[in-house]
């Protein structure tokens, strides 16, 4: 639901190291290269690395990280502790978590091409790391790691993505920026140096030195004087509501405190007051802001327990209580993007199929929410494919449909369903519900507000209806309201009124919530002086409780027809109209009423006189069941005192009994003619419906085989799809080791040309044969002794001529690869050159003999100096 997102659930203590978590997938390892060549040796953080391999094949990324980075990278094992400044990457085929600060390693739960590493990743750092959490998207093929993103967020944690027109695989960058999951979006190396300043400014879960309510502000030297801490957050309060239209002055200050300075420290503010003044001059900020505090905490069949429950023994016992009702109606407050009402939607499906008594009835789910993008995203159905870790096999078969960019909510569900774009605090409650589902809602206002919102959801339910809260929250002090139905699953039965009635339920309840201030602390001596007025009004709220169960349903309008007051039950007469939430009389009033009424105040607005209505009847389609043609006389008045009501309007519903029908004489003789016109039209009515019954069993066997058509397709779309992905899956594997193999033939390239510089800087001549005696390799000093080109690579020895007066050198050579003994002789060529030509066999390193290496030492000057020596020693 969104919400602040913090609870205190999230709170960490300072810890030890702190971690951030990097995914990728096709395409990462420059991405990857370039991050870790800026960041610094010792930045003080550890880095945890995932990225999509192949599972069958030695992993490299270790290795070739090394080359980039002055910290330590090792492949991750299994319970080995993170430690600071130093670099963990996956090994293949596993799945890396962090518990505790300790890595954990799990072999993969999903089949191969259906795997999220980067989602297991990041969804353990926001359990673990908390508000300290770090994860950062580097390109990829998917949609991998966004779900992952969303719960860090979530958690207050940083959020980092890579620019997608800088990643070779932009999808699932694009992913995690098209779920607003980027609280920054830059280049592979401008990373770095953006993380560090913000684990700078906000070195764990609580900032020091940061604005805190009731506590001192920090300073600095040029940052703005700041004012009292209770000031600056309500200017920030008062831009978000004059921005927004939203009031945050009734939410708990820890939670708003803990959101604020993470965008402080996003944008290097240094205190409150210094940030309040950025908002002043930056208003995508306060929308920004404004997400921030609204982030939605979700997922589908969220505490299984409950949805288990619910479908079990709640909802049969709602069904069985309304006997032969069989519309119903609930309203799922805070639905976020609308996984909880889809929820309640598939398990009233499910239970209603399963009862063959409760087939024919059908549920009206309103599910709003505060966030218009939130309410967006609800209304299109469509969520990542990643979710099918939240889901039955059979759920998912039977309630969604698979597409190319994840999966859609079916129709039937989708139908069940409307979103509206509400805020609780402010708009009138969607009424006459027989479920009302508001779970981790409660815990983010304060005591204040949640006293007067569970009375208000008392007022909306029906008799008998279920009230659904989080595992958080409870209704407190109000159990003359409500009674645990499971008090451990936080689900509650509505009371009647007699057990609901009470002078503070109605005299608290209203006016609207809009009015509402928030409550200081109050005193010791405060709370006395507080009862002896409340004794001082026991005669005024039982004034109020008077108007309100005794006194006729009432609303009160202004000229333009809005509704801003509501008196008593009237859900007979008024029903909040579909789609977004209107709060306009005439959109709400039943439509058997719309037209008398509306002239009616007109009207009254016009001559400034009561208008009077009577006999209006309310159509039957709109009651339930059991009543018959209900009456009711409506009284328009418009009113003059007091001074705040002047120029509006009451509307007064006053239920009127039936009269008996008179019975009219039957006149003395029956038109003939007539009659015989009637029987000619009874005739012709009967014939066209045998004609449309005819036409109607032609469409519905034309629709099965359509059906049956539609299934055959979907179930190969499937397959398709689940191939597709699993090819997808394979192809970012092999995108990755070709990466890997890429940067190795680089290095060999490299070291091949080392070699041959090394080779031809000795100037000596040398001539590299295989084990066939074919030419591999050769120095350019050989190629003047031995006629050699580089199209003779891989010809015969034998096929060469030399300079050399050396015929036996094939020969030499394949007795020094039979023998293994190496042969030196000194050979003369036609220029009157003496050579020491050696032959060596050719020893790899695995010490396998794979050739023979013939060097050529020019020894003309030593031969010329033993002649010398030699003539000389003669007499």
């Amino acid at each position: 639901m969104s919400t602040p997102s913090d609870s205190a659930n999230n709170r960490k203590p300072a810890m030890a190291v702190r971690i951030v978590g990097i995914g990728a997938s096709a395409g990462g390892l420059p991405a990857l290269e370039q991050f870790f060549i800026h960041v610094p040796a010792k930045s003080g953080l550890a880095y945890v690395v995932v990225q999509h391999l192949d599972p069958t094949a030695t992993a490299l990324l270790a290795e070739l990280l090394q080359r980039v980075t002055g910290m330590s990278v090792r492949e991750a094992a299994a319970q080995m502790r993170v430690e600071p400044d130093c670099v963990y990457v996956i090994p293949p085929n596993t799945e890396l978590s962090v518990a505790r600060s300790t890595l954990q390693l799990d072999k993969p739960s999903e089949p191969r091409g259906l795997r999220l590493p980067v989602n297991v990743l990041f969804s353990s750092l926001a359990r673990d790391q908390g508000s300290s959490a770090i994860g950062v998207v580097l390109s990829g093929m998917g949609s991998d790691g966004t779900l992952g993103l969303q719960a860090i967020k979530a958690a207050g944690g940083l959020t980092v993505v890579q620019e997608p027109s800088s990643a070779q695989f932009d999808s699932m960058p694009k992913s995690a920026i098209a779920a607003d999951c980027g609280d920054i979006v830059a280049m592979p190396s401008d990373m770095p140096s953006r993380i560090l300043a913000f684990a700078a400014q906000a070195p764990s879960a609580t900032v020091p030195g940061h604005a805190q309510l009731g506590g001192r502000t920090g300073e600095r030297a040029d940052s703005i004087p700041p004012d009292s801490p209770a000031e600056t957050l309500n200017r920030i309060f008062t831009l978000l509501q004059q921005r927004t239209r939203h009031d945050f002055s009734l939410y708990k200050t820890s939670t708003l405190n803990r959101r604020i300075e993470r965008r402080m420290a996003i944008h290097g503010k240094p205190t409150m007051a210094d940030y309040a003044h950025f908002l002043g001059q930056n208003p995508h900020e306060i929308d920004l802001l404004f997400k921030e505090l609204l982030i939605g905490v979700t997922s589908f069949f969220r505490d299984p327990a409950v949805w288990q429950y619910l479908h079990d023994t709640a909802l049969p016992a709602i069904l069985a209580r309304r006997g032969p009702q069989t519309h119903f109606r609930a309203w799922v407050a805070g639905c976020s993007t609308g996984e909880e009402a889809y929820t309640l939607a598939m398990v009233f499906v499910e239970v209603v199929q399963r009862l063959p008594e409760h087939r024919e009835c059908t549920l009206q789910i309103f599910a709003s929410d505060l966030s218009p993008d939130a309410v967006a995203t609800a209304r299109t159905g469509r969520y990542p494919a990643a979710i099918s870790a939240q889901l039955s096999p059979e759920s998912l078969a039977r309630f969604f449909t698979r597409q190319a960019d994840g999966l859609c909510i079916g129709k039937r569900i989708r139908d069940m369903v409307l979103f509206a774009r509400h805020d609780v605090v402010l708009d009138p409650p969607f009424t006459s519900l027989d479920i009302l589902c508001c779970r981790n809602l409660l815990i983010y206002f304060d005591a204040a507000l949640q006293r007067r919102l569970l009375p208000l959801f008392h007022y909306s339910l029906r008799p008998g209806g279920v009230l659904m809260l989080g595992s958080s929250e409870t209704v407190g002090t109000f159990s003359r309201l409500f009674e645990p139905i499971e008090s451990k699953l936080r689900l509650y039965l509505r009371l009647n009124p007699v057990a609901a009635s009470g002078p503070a339920f109605l005299v608290k309840s209203f006016p609207p919530l809009s009015k509402l201030t928030k409550e200081p602390a109050v005193s010791p001596s405060a709370s006395q002086a507080q009862r002896v007025a409340t004794t001082e009004t026991l005669q005024s709220a039982a004034d109020h409780v008077l108007l309100q169960v005794h006194a006729p349903p009432a609303v009160v309008v202004n000229s333009a027809g809005d509704v801003v007051y509501i008196s008593g039950r009237t859900g007979k007469y008024l029903e909040p109209a579909a789609g977004k939430a209107n709060l306009n009389f005439h959109a709400m009033v039943r439509d058997s009423l719309r037209e008398p009424i509306a002239a009616a105040l007109k009207q009254a607005l016009v001559l400034d006189v009561p208008q009077r209505l009577r006999g209006l009847q309310v159509h039957p389609g709109e009651e339930p069941a059991n009543s018959k043609h209900p009456m009711v006389e409506v009284t328009v008045q418009p009113l003059h005192e007091p001074a705040a009501l002047k120029g509006m309007v009451m509307i007064v519903f006053r239920d009127v009994a039936p009269k008996p029908a008179r019975r009219r004489h039957a006149a003395g003789g029956a038109d003939t003619a007539h009659s015989v016109e009637i029987q000619q039209c009874r005739e012709e009515i009967q014939s066209l419906g045998e004609e449309a019954r005819a036409s109607k069993e032609e469409l519905q066997s034309a629709n099965e085989e359509l059906q049956s058509t539609n299934e055959e397709l979907q179930s190969a779309n499937e397959e398709l799809t689940t191939s597709k992905e699993e090819m997808q899956s394979m192809n970012e594997e092999l995108q990755t080791v070709n990466a890997e193999m890429q940067t190795k033939l680089d290095d060999l390239a490299l070291a091949q040309s080392d070699l041959k510089n090394l080779l031809n800087s000795t100037d000596i001549a040398m001539l590299f044969l295989d084990q066939n005696l074919n030419v591999r390799r050769y120095t350019e000093r050989a190629a003047k002794i031995i006629n050699l080109r580089d199209s003779d690579i891989g010809r015969p020895l034998s096929d060469l001529t030399t300079s050399l007066a050396y015929s036996a050198l094939q020969d030499d050579a394949h007795q020094t690869l039979r023998t293994l003994v190496f042969s030196e002789k000194q050979i003369l060529d036609r220029d009157g050159r003496w050579f020491s030509v050696r032959i060596m066999p050719y020893r790899r390193l695995d010490n396998v003999i794979d050739g023979a290496v013939i060097t050529f030492v020019d020894i003309t000057a030593t031969k010329q100096l033993e002649s010398s020596l030699r003539q000389a020693a003669d007499p």
